[in-house]
């Protein structure tokens, strides 16, 4: 139905950065809001800034935020069976508390859920919308590293955690991969730098060949895994790889919204013709769409950790 964003405050980036960040968002927006409407969360400091950069047909709304990544601390939408909406309410404690500052991130469900009109229930699980995967049909990808974090949910067992995750998200099959992508000093290894949903049944995972890269063993254990087990409906899940052949970006880390892909690229033909070409052919009924996003990454993240989508019960 549309695309939720939060513009990002100074709060946690250099002064140096912030300007060639936002601006970074901003071109995420107008891109998306060319394929379906797109709501601009903003702090109220930071109004002005916003209107400048952003397409008039962004709809901003003033919330109180400390940063800009609502994949994360933003509203994670589900839809009944009676296409009722609600908002999963999971705790956000700013990455496992490697900021001082996340308390109005933390209330960023609420204010989304207020607005949007959709009621926000309560999840007894500390975690971020990137931690996880989900294809829609009752499967679930997320990682031992993030969900077991420290300061995240340590305190629970697996049993406890899997009840958590089906009864708040109506998941039927929770496949663990054991890490993430290295280095990852923020989010504890979010899936979503990793593993993506193509389809039901299909997945794009990034991997490396070269052997003295950690990310080798650790993406190869991933395959393995997601080769070998079976989805909720019981289909073997293929899997394409997409070389990871830049250190400015992941280009995995992109957006589905209507008829498009947004993809963040490093701006170079060698490290983004391979990747761009890849997914473009894995969605090949969609446009592909790539906006610049060294900025994002050097702030821990990409296009799919500043998005965060409306499903629509339209359809």
């Amino acid at each position: 139905e549309r695309t939720l964003m939060q513009y990002p405050p100074q709060e946690n980036w250099g002064s140096q950065s912030i300007g060639n960040a936002r601006a970074e968002w901003a071109a995420v927006a107008n891109a998306i809001a060319d394929f379906e409407p797109v709501t601009m969360a903003v702090d109220p400091a930071d109004m002005n800034l916003a209107r400048s950069c952003l397409m008039s047909d962004i709809e901003l709304v003033e919330i109180p935020l400390d940063d800009g990544w609502c994949r994360d601390s933003g509203p994670m939408i589900l839809v009944n069976d009676s296409k009722e909406r609600r908002v999963a309410g999971f705790e956000f404690n700013g990455w496992g508390k490697k900021f001082d500052s996340f308390h109005n991130d933390a209330l960023a469900k609420g204010h989304f859920s207020r607005l949007l009109g959709f009621p926000l229930h309560p999840v007894n699980l500390v975690m971020e919308g990137g931690a996880v995967a989900v294809d829609g049909e009752g499967t679930l990808i997320t990682t031992d590293q993030c969900l077991f974090h420290k300061h995240r949910n340590k305190h629970l067992s697996k049993a406890q955690i899997e009840d958590e995750l089906c009864q708040s998200l109506g998941v039927k099959k929770i496949i663990w991969i054991p890490k993430g992508l290295e280095p990852d000093p923020i989010t504890d290894g979010h899936i979503d730098g990793m593993v993506a949903y193509v389809k039901p049944g299909l997945v794009l995972l990034h991997t490396t060949d070269d052997r003295s890269d950690p990310n080798y063993e650790i993406t190869q254990t991933a395959k393995k895994i997601l080769e070998t087990c079976e989805d909720a409906q019981g289909r073997k899940i293929d899997v394409i790889e997409l070389p990871m052949t830049s250190e400015s970006v992941l280009h995995l880390n992109f957006y589905v919204c209507n008829d498009a892909v947004i993809v963040p690229v490093a701006g170079n033909k060698k490290e983004d013709q391979l990747p761009l070409g890849i997914i473009a052919e894995a969605f090949s009924t969609r446009r592909l769409i790539p906006i610049t996003g060294v900025e994002i990454a050097g702030g821990g993240g990409g296009i799919h950790c500043i998005t965060q989508q409306v499903p629509s019960v339209n359809s």
